[in-house]
């Protein structure tokens, strides 16, 4: 049976609900068991992520598109690919590919470890990793506890703490901003060294993340310091060291800036309202977090790694740089 649908926006009346009454509702009605195998075959996105829960619920004005083909794991999203540059007891710090979530949505918690194989996060195949490290299974290892994420087109540096000390003492340093950070991203135009500062709400008024000038917004201060690495023609390559660490910091201050990360598909409004054309040809989102340091939340040593771009954004960069 091939089912087919255009995408839609999910309306009040289905909110709440879960994935496959919707979507059962939508394609007038198949069986429930077909609904459900196209969901496990990775034909449903909600907005730009793939969906693989069946019983995922819902929300209002979530945008859903059927895919006419299942869409792959990344080549990277397998735990013997999966490259870790430190373990110990307290921290493990990770190379984590473009196009795997950092961790996993609320309502997937649940998820059977068999389930969890189908669309794994980047938590997943580091704890996988780490178990097969140490020749142990997963379900005897310790729970890896969060303390910063990447966007799922972002690739670079990400750790995770394996104590509930490394979470208290990694917590605390992200929270003093003390923890270093430092992104390679490639943006159109020509833009010249500088700090961006600005106060950061949830929502500018469009339902996106953004900046505001308003007093008493709630807000929260944001603060990326800029330098230029190399110019292309038509392009510059950034590198971006953050003193505050905002959700899609870089991302906003660089679209406001009138520069938008190449390949980026949220952050494409000009301050007009009309949207910045990428020509750039960028696969995936072009971040990249490229240094990672901190403070060994047990020994107080100085922990310091530093990644290079992966192919993909190095092959976009060498196009760039040879004018293709």
């Amino acid at each position: 049976m091939t089912l087919s649908l255009a995408p839609f926006t999910v309306s009040p009346q289905e909110a709440g609900h879960t994935l496959a009454k919707v979507l059962r509702s939508r394609l007038g009605g198949p069986s429930w068991n077909d609904v459900r195998k196209l969901i496990a075959a990775r034909r449903v996105k909600i907005g730009d992520a793939i969906c693989s829960d069946d019983a995922r619920r819902v929300k209002e004005d979530e945008v859903i598109v059927l895919l006419e083909h299942p869409k792959p794991l990344p080549r990277t999203a397998h735990p013997s690919r999966l490259v870790i540059r430190h373990l110990d007891e307290h921290v493990v710090v990770v190379e984590k590919p473009a196009g795997v979530n950092t961790v996993r949505h609320p309502a997937e918690l649940e998820w059977s470890e068999e389930r969890r194989e189908l669309d794994p996060t980047l938590e997943d195949l580091t704890q996988w990793a780490i178990a097969k490290q140490l020749s142990r299974s997963s379900h005897d290892l310790q729970r890896l506890r969060i303390v910063h994420r990447l966007d799922k087109e972002t690739s670079g540096l990400v750790t995770f703490a394996r104590s509930v000390l490394a979470e208290r003492e990694l917590g605390l340093q992200f929270h003093k901003h003390t923890v270093i950070r430092r992104y390679l991203t490639v943006v159109p135009g020509v833009i010249s060294p500088r700090t961006i500062t600005t106060t950061l709400i949830p929502d500018r008024g469009d339902g996106r993340r953004g900046s505001t000038n308003l007093p008493d917004s709630g807000g929260k201060v944001a603060t990326t310091h800029i330098t230029v690495e190399e110019r292309f023609t038509g392009y510059t390559l950034l590198s971006c060291r953050l003193e505050t660490g905002r959700t899609h910091q870089i991302r906003i201050h660089l679209s406001e800036a009138g520069h938008p990360v190449c390949g980026d598909k949220v952050y494409v409004k000009k301050r007009d309202g009309t949207m910045f054309d990428d020509k750039s040809g960028a696969t995936r989102l072009a971040l990249h977090a490229t240094e990672l340091g901190f403070t060994h939340p047990a020994t107080t040593a100085t922990m310091h790694w530093t990644m290079p771009m992966p192919s993909d954004m190095a092959k976009f960069v060498e196009k760039l740089r040879a004018g293709v």
